[in-house]
């Protein structure tokens, strides 16, 4: 029995995710039920999009990943369930799963069309569920929908490189738990415009001209400790999932404050990286 996952704008408060969790339950008893994130903003989509992006390929192929985000269908929000890289992926068209399909053709993708034998105002509760146990029985994707070609693109998720490949303009697309902020801005997008030259990365007023393998990198450790300053110190690397991200070491909102809080980036905020000649 494949897993099941499930990544929504929820939240804890509410029953959304509990009666999700049931529905599964109730077809399929046996099935494993893993939660990646309710805690996503709601209709956030670009951060969605980057949340599944990082945790799906952790999974076993196979595995059966429910995106409730946006996910009410009207003429504009169709559903879709995609195979790709051997995982199967449920949501709405709403551009969700364009950050990974930019990078990994999609073996298959559906249009969903049960809905006439469903009436549901909870389509993730009572859509998704239904063609997530009918993937986990062994069923195809064709018998719950129509073959189509492409999907609906997200807006941003290209960073803008100019004409002469001296800058490259990206935006935040997710701030995570820390506060510290992520571009669209990826290690490989950035080093084959780089081609080796130095650099300089502006957010907002800040300016950085390094990019650490990881966080602790800012710290002399020759220093001894009791002469260290190095908490709340701005930095960037390439992080976990090799998005370019702007961060404060050892942050915390209460203390040391967040590359967010501390240099007021939010979501969409433009990044910009100024090639240098040399």
């Amino acid at each position: 029995m494949p897993i099941i996952t499930l990544t929504t704008d929820f939240g804890e408060k509410d029953y959304f995710a509990g009666a999700t969790k049931g529905a599964i339950y109730s077809e399929l008893p046996d099935v494993k039920i893993v939660d990646i994130s309710h805690s996503v903003s709601p209709f956030n989509i670009p951060e969605a999009a980057y949340i599944i992006q990082n945790a799906y390929s952790s999974f076993p192929k196979g595995t059966i990943h429910i995106i409730g985000i946006d996910s009410e269908i009207n003429q504009e929000n169709k559903h879709i369930a995609i195979k790709l890289d051997d995982h199967y992926f449920i949501c709405a068209n709403n551009g969700i799963m364009s950050m990974i399909c930019s990078e990994i053709a999609p073996e298959k993708i559906v249009e969903i069309n049960i809905h006439d034998k469903i009436q549901t105002s909870f389509p993730v509760l009572d859509v998704f569920v239904k063609v997530a146990c009918h993937i986990a029985r062994g069923g195809t994707l064709e018998v719950i929908g129509k073959s189509i070609n492409s999907i609906k693109p997200i807006k941003n998720i290209v960073p803008y490189v100019n004409d002469d490949k001296t800058q490259i303009i990206g935006n935040v697309i997710y701030i995570d738990n820390y506060g510290n902020v992520v571009t669209n801005i990826k290690r490989g997008f950035f080093e084959t415009i780089q081609k080796g030259r130095p650099f300089e990365i502006s957010a907002r007023n800040y300016k950085f001209k390094t990019i650490f393998k990881k966080y602790s990198d800012i710290v002399n450790f020759e220093t001894p400790e009791d002469k260290r300053h190095d908490e709340g110190k701005g930095l960037v690397v390439f992080n976990s999932g090799n998005f370019l991200e702007i961060a404060v070491y050892k942050s915390n909102s209460a203390t040391v404050g967040s590359a967010s809080s501390l240099m007021g980036l939010g979501i969409m905020d433009a990044i910009s990286v100024n090639f240098i000649k040399e």
